[in-house]
């Protein structure tokens, strides 16, 4: 079966709570071996967090913000499939300071090039694949949020530079851009319900997405059904970008 990753050995970073958590049940339901990537000392850390589910799932504590832990983080080989899903965001205008602008641009884009270079030729080996999760503000104007929307339209042209650059290695690199998903990093919309309710109504299907939503489309990207897909970032948002 295309969709049967039985055999395969996945590593979902950011992949502790959230997008990223989904992502990795979906690959474990499908039989692959994961291990996720998070900033709590250990799996316990995640007890009772609403969205965190590490049962099944092995758990290493890295801060992809600080280059130097991405370096020092155990080798996984084999490894097929890089999931880079971190991500963070700073409110109340915090980046348009340097202390919140250098931090979001971190883990959004920095630890993007950091963990696929340190993956490369483990990657290469398998004939593997790289899903760069980025989103829907790397296409839009984001007036509270420069930083985060720089880093995402960054993850989305990292997307085609690495695609071109590593396809002749047989290293597969694409992207996956999610809309508004219920997660921590939602919260400023979810829980209000005047700005909810305004999100809903710029969505086509009428509904937020889910993190199963998105281990859909990774699954999909990830498998040989996108095998002659390179460089490109799918849009998964519910219809919110049309």
């Amino acid at each position: 079966m295309d969709l049967d990753f039985t055999g395969k050995t996945v590593l979902v970073v950011g992949g502790s709570s959230g997008i990223g958590n989904g992502v990795a049940h979906g690959f474990r339901q499908r039989g692959a071996q994961v291990h996720v990537w998070g900033t709590r000392p250990s799996a316990a850390d995640y007890d009772g967090i609403e969205g965190s589910d590490l049962e099944g799932l092995g758990y290493a504590k890295v801060d992809v913000g600080v280059r130097e832990e991405i370096a020092a983080a155990p080798a996984i080989e084999p490894l097929d499939v890089l999931v880079l899903c971190q991500g963070t965001v700073q409110y109340r205008r915090a980046e348009f300071e340097p202390a919140g602008w250098d931090r979001v641009m971190a883990v959004n884009l920095d630890s993007l090039m950091d963990c696929a270079r340190k993956f490369r030729s483990t990657l290469a080996a398998r004939k593997g694949v790289i899903i760069i999760v980025s989103s829907v503000s790397g296409y839009t104007s984001n007036r509270g949020n420069p930083a985060y929307a720089a880093s995402k339209a960054g993850a989305v042209s990292l997307t085609k530079t690495l695609g071109e650059a590593w396809a002749p290695e047989g290293i597969r690199v694409v992207g996956l851009a999610p809309g508004l998903v219920d997660t921590k990093l939602t919260k400023v919309t979810t829980e209000h319900p005047e700005r909810l309710e305004g999100a809903l109504r710029s969505i086509p299907l009428g509904r937020m997405g889910t993190p199963q939503d998105m281990a859909g489309a990774a699954l999909l990207l990830a498998s040989p059904l996108a095998g002659y897909v390179v460089g490109q970032t799918l849009i998964v948002d519910g219809g919110l970008s049309l």
